[in-house]
């Protein structure tokens, strides 16, 4: 079991840039395949980023298109921390952001798909002002 709380969220102008976090609950954490995903009015959530992990220890990151060059995520296993920092964002990059995860026992390596994670945190809000 693992809980997610995101925090960072905020308004900011277009060009500008933002920092979230995602603190996770329990002393596995580099044991989880880690996502964020946004969710705009309107529109179905999406996939943004993630840090893909096999039980071999490796780890991939992905990016959606629409993110890539802009977004970096990133983890720092000490503080059981999921970051996504984010820079030149866009008015479309608004959303409600959410961090997912889900232990690498049972990932199938489908980072992109919002099936693949269990736990969900409670979002954060991100709003980019034209």
């Amino acid at each position: 079991q693992v809980e997610l709380v995101e925090s960072g969220g905020a308004m900011v102008q277009a060009g500008g840039s933002l920092r979230l976090s995602c603190a996770a609950s329990g002393r596995t954490f580099s044991r989880y395949a880690m996502g964020w995903f946004r969710q705009a009015p309107g529109k179905e959530r999406e996939f943004v980023a993630a840090i893909s992990r096999s039980i071999w220890s490796s780890s991939s990151t992905y990016y959606a298109d629409s993110v890539k060059g802009r977004f970096t995520c990133s983890t720092d296993n000490a503080k059981n921390t999921l970051y996504l920092e984010m820079n030149s964002l866009k008015p479309e990059d608004t959303a409600v952001y959410y961090c997912a995860a889900r232990s690498i026992t049972h990932y199938s390596g489908n980072y992109y798909a919002i099936s693949e994670y269990d736990y969900w945190g409670q979002g954060t809000q991100v709003t980019v002002s034209s």
